[in-house]
């Protein structure tokens, strides 16, 4: 781990110890088991009756790499124009600085959506588990390439307890073989490099081809188009997480319409060879 990744845990580590001295881990704890049992993330992102892309829309305001992306944010509407049009779930960034995301976004969308919302952010504490579920969130993110083997296991197991779906994301054929050792059982594979923050589709679609048929493939970062997504499924993607393509949109839920149309077009399979 280098340059960008390593800055931001960093801060966030910093920011954490902060937190945890004004709320303590036992009151958030309360707070997290108080919400009871959350949106089935995994079911969302099942096969669709209709044969279409299923894609985790992401709530994407920044971006280390691309800076803001947009400026008119008002989650609320944004989720529920995404969820109109057919997105099977929400990805909300809570990381502050280089994302400019923030938990009280995943609060209301949480509070308002009636599909499951991921919490995106930079995990490496159990406090930010029980962070994520007592603001609402389905499902977290776990990236491998921050996390040591026992880490991802001992968090992936917390999870487990509070009815968290884990979304175990790789970038290369080692962080594939780790999550999978540690009982991941839906994994993204992100074309983007979270050192460099540069992306390579065709870096993720062999990755993809990689993941056993008994796991959740997702493709995640860098799908800009309807073929895109059938370049994927056909790699053996069975969902898709987009974030910049859809919050550069005027209208999000449109263009959603619109990629989901266009991988029809393109004769749209998921899960590939991999079922």
């Amino acid at each position: 781990m280098n340059n960008i990744l390593t800055q931001i845990i960093d801060r966030t580590r910093l920011d954490l110890a902060l937190e945890k001295q004004r709320l303590p881990e036992a009151r958030l704890r309360e707070m997290a088991l108080a919400l009871g049992v959350p949106h089935d993330f995994r079911a969302a992102l099942g096969p669709a009756p209709d044969g279409r892309p299923r894609v985790i829309a992401e709530l994407k305001r920044a971006s280390p790499s691309k800076g803001l992306i947009r400026g008119d944010f008002g989650v609320v509407s944004l989720a529920a124009e995404l969820e109109e049009h057919g997105a099977a779930a929400l990805s909300v960034l809570t990381e502050p600085r280089w994302f400019q995301g923030s938990p009280e976004y995943l609060r209301v969308v949480a509070a308002n959506a009636a599909i499951p919302a991921l919490r995106k952010d930079f995990i490496f504490d159990p406090y930010q588990i029980l962070e994520a579920r007592a603001w609402g969130a389905s499902a977290i993110l776990l990236i491998a390439a921050a996390l040591t083997d026992a880490e991802f296991a001992s968090l992936h197991a917390l999870a487990d307890q509070l009815h968290l779906a884990v979304l175990a994301e790789v970038h290369d054929h080692e962080e594939l073989k780790r999550v999978l050792g540690a009982g991941a059982t839906m994994v993204g594979v992100n074309s983007r490099d979270l050192r460099s923050f540069q992306t390579s589709l065709d870096a993720a679609a062999e990755l993809l081809a990689e993941i056993p048929a008994s796991c959740l493939a997702v493709a995640e970062s860098g799908i800009r188009t309807g073929a895109d997504l059938a370049t994927l499924g056909a790699a053996g993607a069975d969902a898709f997480l987009i974030g910049e393509t859809l919050m550069r949109a005027t209208h999000p839920g449109v263009k959603l319409d619109e990629l989901r149309d266009d991988a029809m077009t393109a004769h749209f399979h998921p899960g590939g060879h991999r079922r």
